[in-house]
């Protein structure tokens, strides 16, 4: 009986300073008023060390990856930060990265690809087996969607420019979508139309995700990307930047960061070819998966405090330096993102700031793109060298 009155109180005792630990770490992470308590990021835990990103939890999981994951969705989101090294050399600002490339498919979409089918789920718009989910892609998106459709089990029709990469289409098959590719020049609109085409020829079996006017889109960036970047930092961070391709991450995530600092600047990244944010006209340009030659929906322009203009040709020699100076193997728009990101730290005002870049997908999707071109063809090229034995 001792022992059990022991027990009995040591139980309470730990409970008490566990809530009381709750209570008093409660404010260090307030979300947005806007948010439901459901998606909100808060406190579950005060056992995290400094640096460490235990006890964190959102939209119903932790910052730490599980340690089983029941399937590939639960591995989406909770990217690392790394800070820019040799490539940053004498840059004002310090330059970190956020890795989307190390999404379970390698890019950013795979939050956006989870979030639209999964909301929609929730509402009753679509049901597995049922519905055919039909959208159009540069591929990333397409990449997402088709991981998740197939962990899902949706069927998937993908509409994509046949300017996109080799790898985009294969890696899309493979994952069980069926892809129908549209003229280049007429770059995502031709993709968008031959998509709504698809979908009004199918009835009400089909239905279009629309990731460049889903609110889900932006939803997913509010709730998991920002909060990640302000718990990774410490919430010190002055400056976020990233390219606009659909416009969810630069909106959500800046709304997010916003409402924990007013004083942080947006900056949006865009082709220097199609400056379209700029006011420009659309055109042609080589940075896959960003300069759609429309403003999207989803891009809330209010939140931008600035538009760097970035060229095919920079973005690809920063994503080539990239992989070369700081063994990131990325893609087109993620050295856009660099070269605009060190164009803005080395002006005056960003002395001794940090920066904080998106680092879009991973590079070996872009192995057969004008990126690795000279690489791809010395590799078809080489020879195998005489070898005695």
């Amino acid at each position: 009986r001792p022992l059990r009155i022991f027990l009995h109180h040591h139980t309470m005792i730990k409970t008490v300073v566990v809530a009381l630990a709750l209570a008093a770490g409660a404010d260090a992470f307030t979300a947005p008023s806007s948010l439901p308590l459901s998606g909100v990021a808060r406190l579950s835990s005060t056992s995290a060390r400094p640096g460490r990103t235990a006890g964190v939890t959102m939209m119903g999981y932790n910052l730490q990856q599980p340690k089983i994951a029941k399937d590939i969705t639960e591995l989406i989101g909770r990217t690392p930060l790394v800070k820019l090294g040799k490539v940053g050399g004498d840059c004002g600002a310090e330059i970190v990265l956020k890795l989307e490339s190390m999404e379970p498919c390698n890019s950013v979409k795979d939050r956006i690809g989870f979030s639209m089918i999964n909301e929609a789920e929730k509402r009753g718009d679509i049901t597995p087996g049922k519905t055919v989910l039909v959208e159009p892609t540069s591929g990333n998106t397409g990449i997402a969607l088709a991981m998740v459709a197939a962990a899902k089990g949706y069927d998937l029709i993908l509409t994509m420019p046949e300017s996109m990469s080799l790898e985009r289409r294969v890696m899309l098959k493979a994952l069980g979508a069926k892809l129908v590719l549209t003229p280049a020049p007429l770059a995502m609109k031709g993709a968008i139309k031959k998509a709504e085409d698809i979908v009004a020829s199918m009835g009400g079996k089909a239905y279009m995700l629309q990731q460049f006017n889903n609110p889900d889109n932006i939803k997913i960036h509010l709730e998991t990307t920002g909060p990640e970047i302000w718990e990774q930092t410490d919430g010190k961070i002055d400056a976020f930047l990233g390219g606009v391709g659909t416009g969810g991450t630069i909106t959500g995530t800046t709304r997010f960061l916003k409402s924990k600092n007013k004083g942080l600047k947006a900056i949006a990244v865009e082709p220097e070819e199609s400056p379209v944010l700029s006011g420009g006209s659309p055109g042609p340009h080589k940075i896959q998966g960003i300069g759609a030659g429309f403003v999207p929906n989803n891009c809330d322009q209010s939140v931008i405090d600035q538009v760097v203009k970035v060229s095919s040709a920079d973005a690809m020699a920063m994503a080539r330096r990239l992989a070369k100076e700081e063994g990131i193997l990325c893609g087109i728009s993620s050295g856009a993102a660099v070269h605009a990101a060190l164009e803005v730290g080395n002006t005056p005002e960003m002395k001794g700031k940090r920066i904080v870049a998106v680092i879009p997908s991973f590079g070996e999707r872009y192995l057969s793109t004008a990126l690795f071109s000279e690489l791809l063809e010395d590799s078809k090229s080489q020879v195998a060298e005489d070898v005695k034995l």
